[in-house]
């Protein structure tokens, strides 16, 4: 059987626009992010011709969820029919969700010493380990490997490792992955394909 999973990110978020870290904690859609599902949206349903053979799967948390929305009504898909699945949830950050970088430093600055743009997220107390994380997006894509087509509504942190554990990828090269919010991922044949709404016109 040949597998195809499109993996997606939800679209900007209110604490987006604002450098707040989220994790598990949520906020809305602004309206750049509305604006982003639809068009990614559309360009997905150039690629998959009938959305009724489509699975779509999506993270249970509030923006994850209100981007699946958009998708579905784009698509002309059945929102009863989305699943949710707790292994697709943001990384917790523990006692970071909701706070910017700059509160961070001034309240952690010796949990922030020898760690880099990538990989400070997991010093947070509380927070979710990278093999917490590695193990569940693993046991994810175990439990669809008999599902030939997947759509797949996601996080930026989650998408990077489970596209990290898709390709075999060491944990610093899947940290350095992109996470932009113009973008989806086809995962297919071990291999990970990016289409962005930057560069393609429909």
């Amino acid at each position: 059987m040949n597998q195809t999973i499109y993996l997606l990110r939800h679209g900007e978020t209110v604490f987006n626009s604002q450098g707040r870290y989220q994790g598990e904690l949520d906020s809305p859609l602004t309206d750049d992010g509305i604006a982003q599902v639809k068009s990614i949206a559309r360009l997905l349903k150039m690629y998959i011709q009938d959305p009724k053979e489509w699975a779509i799967i999506s993270s249970p948390l509030g923006r994850a969820m209100q981007s699946t929305e958009i998708i579905c009504n784009t698509l002309g898909l059945d929102e009863a029919k989305v699943e949710k699945d707790d292994r697709l949830s943001e990384v917790s950050v523990g006692s970071w969700a909701g706070l910017t970088m700059k509160e961070i430093e001034e309240k952690w600055p010796e949990l922030l010493m020898h760690t880099d743009h990538y990989n400070w997220y997991f010093n947070s107390p509380n927070g979710e380990s990278y093999a917490s994380v590695e193990e569940r997006v693993t046991d994810w894509l175990k439990s669809v490997e008999g599902r030939e087509k997947v759509i797949v509504v996601s996080h930026g942190l989650t998408g990077r490792i489970l596209r990290g554990v898709y390709n075999n990828l060491e944990k610093n090269q899947a940290l350095k992955l992109e996470v932009s919010q113009d973008t989806f991922f086809k995962l297919e044949n071990n291999n990970v394909e990016r289409f962005s709404i930057e560069y393609d016109e429909f």
